[in-house]
């Protein structure tokens, strides 16, 4: 089954995440099939906190892909203006 979740990156206590469409028997961290976009929680200044190809996310969901529930809530609350094109 296809997911779409984060996968963790960045260095020690500064958290950066992909959000990547993925085989649900992949690590977390492991093998992808897209990346669609990322996650900065540590978002400062004119950094972006959440950027995401929404066109991409439609296409893997309509497809049958499950969305986690951290990508699902992140999806649900960000505004449009922010969830754009990566």
């Amino acid at each position: 089954m296809v997911k779409i979740r984060l996968a963790r990156a960045g260095a020690k206590k500064r958290p950066f995440f992909h959000i990547v469409a993925t085989d649900s028997r992949n690590p977390r961290d492991g093998r992808f099939i897209e990346r669609l976009g990322y996650y900065n929680p540590n978002a400062k200044g004119n950094e972006q906190k959440l950027v995401l190809d929404a066109a991409r996310l439609e296409h893997w969901t309509k497809t049958g892909a499950q969305v986690s529930e951290r990508v699902a809530f992140l999806v649900k609350g960000a505004p449009k203006a922010e969830a754009k094109a990566a």
